[in-house]
């Protein structure tokens, strides 16, 4: 009995023993399996790489909005690269951009390639002359005739004795495809603007050329205006906010950003962000009008 009686007890000690190194176990590893799910959830499950090819005029917009987007998405990082709008176009369909950005609209060939369009924002072409110019106001028939070189003279529009030297955009530019529709300046063989115009990549190289040459004319997004250059009216109007909403400015086109297929989660959100009230807000803070 004695022996049957320690042997016992040794037994019931050892079972003891494993069953509360079972139960300190089990309770030190919950603890655990908690701490990692609250950190996953605050760190949210947003993450990875957007990238946005093309309009050079939309950049500044997406750019703004991208910033402010990744302050509340620290594992998004997006990526933004102004190169025009055919440019973006042709990223968007054949995907090497998760997002492309026009700022004009598609042409017919394009609308063929099942690309999504989504409305962002809208904006105006300004016309600009050199702030020493004495001309302020061109109807849009005279600005077609100065681009396709039927005037050729400031004194023709009522300005000083001077060859006007015309600036354009680059081929594939939004804002030249937009401009030149607007101007009337397409035809079935291509564009109508004069052969021996300048041509700059950008409306910063736009706006550059324009303000260190006197008799210059050029064209820019409404966004990249500044006072080293000079804004026309059209027909007496100026290219404002309001009178581009109002539909008084008649040269206006919409900025879009494209979308082919499924997209990733960060992609999806940072278009519902663009499209949210913050962002329209970040929209008209760059110069652009809101969608609302």
């Amino acid at each position: 009995m004695k022996r049957f009686n320690k042997k016992g007890i040794l037994m019931l000690i050892v079972l003891l023993t494993l069953s509360l190194v079972f139960v300190g176990c089990s309770s030190e590893g919950e603890p655990a399996k908690e701490s990692e799910s609250t950190e996953e959830t605050a760190e949210g499950g947003l993450e990875g790489t957007v990238t946005l090819v093309g309009s050079t005029s939309v950049t500044p917009v997406a750019e703004a909005i991208g910033n402010a987007f990744m302050e509340e998405n620290p594992n998004v990082k997006i990526e933004v690269q102004g190169v025009g709008s055919s440019a973006g176009i042709k990223a968007t369909d054949d995907g090497s951009a998760d997002i492309g950005m026009s700022s004009r609209e598609l042409k017919d060939e394009e609308k063929e390639l099942d690309i999504d369009e989504h409305v962002i924002a809208y904006d105006g072409i300004a016309v600009i002359v050199n702030p020493s110019n004495g001309i302020s106001d061109l109807t849009p028939e005279q600005i077609g005739q100065i681009y396709r070189g039927e005037i050729t003279n400031w004194s023709e529009v009522g300005g000083a004795d001077e060859e006007i030297e015309v600036i354009s955009r680059e081929e594939g530019s939004g804002t030249r495809s937009a401009f030149e529709e607007l101007m009337g300046l397409e035809s079935d063989q291509g564009s109508l603007v004069k052969q021996d115009a300048t041509f700059a990549d950008g409306n910063g190289a736009i706006v550059s050329n324009v303000a260190q040459k006197e008799n210059a004319i050029g064209y820019i997004s409404l966004s990249y205006l500044d006072d080293t250059v000079k804004a026309l009216t059209v027909d007496g109007v100026e290219p404002t906010v309001e009178n581009i909403k109002s539909g008084d400015y008649a040269v206006s086109r919409p900025f879009l950003m494209l979308t082919k297929g499924e997209v990733s989660d960060a992609a999806q959100a940072y278009l519902d962000y663009v499209l949210s009230e913050e962002g329209q807000k970040i929209v008209e803070e760059n110069g652009a009008i809101s969608v609302n």
